[in-house]
Order: C-alpha cells, then structure tokens, then sequence
C-alpha cells in the first residue's frame, strides 16, 4: 500500500487542542488558511475547485495519545460516563489517526511564493494540522435527508451561559469575538474535570482566555498573550 501523504497544512485561530469545536461547521465564522507543500503548489491542481462552495478535508490527529485498539469511547456530550463504541463516534481516540470534516470554501488566493491558498470556514482544526486530502463536497451525493443523528441529536442544542466582561472582550480582534464566545458557550471542557475552583485556558487567536465555570455560568477572567505568539 502507498504511504499517505501529507498534501498540505491548515492554519486557524486555534494552537491547541482544548476549545477547538467538537464539529465542523459548529462555528461558521472559524477562519482557516490551507496551505500545500511544495509538491502540490501547481495552480493546475485546483483547477474547478472555485465552482463548489464546500469541501472535504482528510486530516491528522495531533497530540492523541494511543496504547492499543480501545473498542469504547466516553464522549464529552454524554458526560464523560457513558461508553459508546468508537465507531459510533467523533472521538479522536481511533485505530488510525484520520478526521475527517466538511469546510466551507470562501476563496482561493493564487500567491507567487505559496501557489494556491484555499481560505476557509468552519473548520474544527487545530492549527498547523496536517492535510491529506482535499474533495468536493457533492450535494446530490452527499446530503442524505433520510438521515437520523442517533444518541447525538440528544445533546446537538448544549450551551452554556458564558459571563466574558467587556473589558476583556475588547481584547479580542472585532472580527473574532462572535467565534470566541461561541467557542465557550459550548463548553470546552472535559466531562472528567469540571471543578468550579479549576481555572481553564482557551488558546485562540494568539491569545489566552482564561476561565471558570460555576453554577453553570463560565466566566472570563483574564485574556492574556499565548506564549510564543506575538
């Protein structure tokens, strides 16, 4: 079998893996740059792809740690306590390190010194994640109207209340706070740690909003630099 390779590297707000949404598409202003590896910069090779407006990405978990084929998995939406087997699920805990998600494609920028870039929306990525593969998302193939969500539909509507004071908002950039806010409303956190003591941060942008929850309100406590980046 031909070994996979990497086609390409996606660039997002998000530098780790805690507060990335669980879902593509779940935040539909999440903005992310795809950028191809030398190999793969001829413009030729995304010839057509402007005519459709969403995508398929075959990605790279990152950071997942593995020790053997695990047949159960504790999905966050079920409170962490509720085995289900893995390949009823979104986990990243699988045999292979493969995701798989559906992006909305806003433009492809043609640079001198980077080939095609493809910009995108929604995507559920950490930054930097590595790229296998780029389809087209095909409506008359892909949309399934019969379609049931099982055991996912019962918690598809979770939020939680999100206390983010002005002052602080302030320090995110204008065009990014509607994607942070939505990112804590659905509650970043593990089902496995939830103290109300615990302080969390959300790697986003550059920057670090750090938080707590209590009483089922997160409140914003501080949004400082991420280290390393200026």
């Amino acid at each position: 079998m031909s070994e996979l390779k990497v086609i390409a590297h996606i660039h997002t707000d998000f530098h780790e893996k805690f507060g990335i949404p669980r879902q593509s598409g779940l935040l539909p202003e999440s903005e992310g740059t795809i950028v191809f590896e030398p190999e793969y910069r001829n413009p030729s090779a995304v010839k057509g792809l402007d005519g459709f407006n969403y995508i398929w990405l075959l990605w790279q978990f990152e950071g997942v740690e593995r020790k053997g084929f695990t047949a159960t998995v504790l999905p966050p939406r079920l409170g962490g306590k509720v085995h289900m087997g893995v390949f009823a699920t979104r986990s990243p805990y699988r045999p292979n390190p493969i995701g798989l998600s559906s992006v909305k494609l806003k433009s492809i920028e043609f640079t001198e010194n980077k080939g095609p870039v493809l910009h995108v929306l929604g995507a559920d990525l950490r930054d930097n994640t590595p790229i296998y593969d780029i389809k087209p998302y095909l409506p008359y193939a892909d949309v399934h109207t019969d379609a049931t969500d099982g055991f996912a539909g019962d918690v598809k509507e979770y939020a939680i209340e999100v206390d983010f004071p002005e002052e602080l908002l302030q320090k995110i950039p204008a065009e990014k706070r509607s994607t942070i806010l939505e990112v804590l409303r659905q509650d970043p956190r593990t089902r496995s740690n939830q103290t109300p003591e615990h302080k969390y941060g959300v790697a986003f942008s550059g920057l670090d909003v750090r938080f707590t929850v209590k009483d089922g309100v997160l409140k914003v406590h501080e949004v400082v630099p991420y280290p390393g980046k200026h």
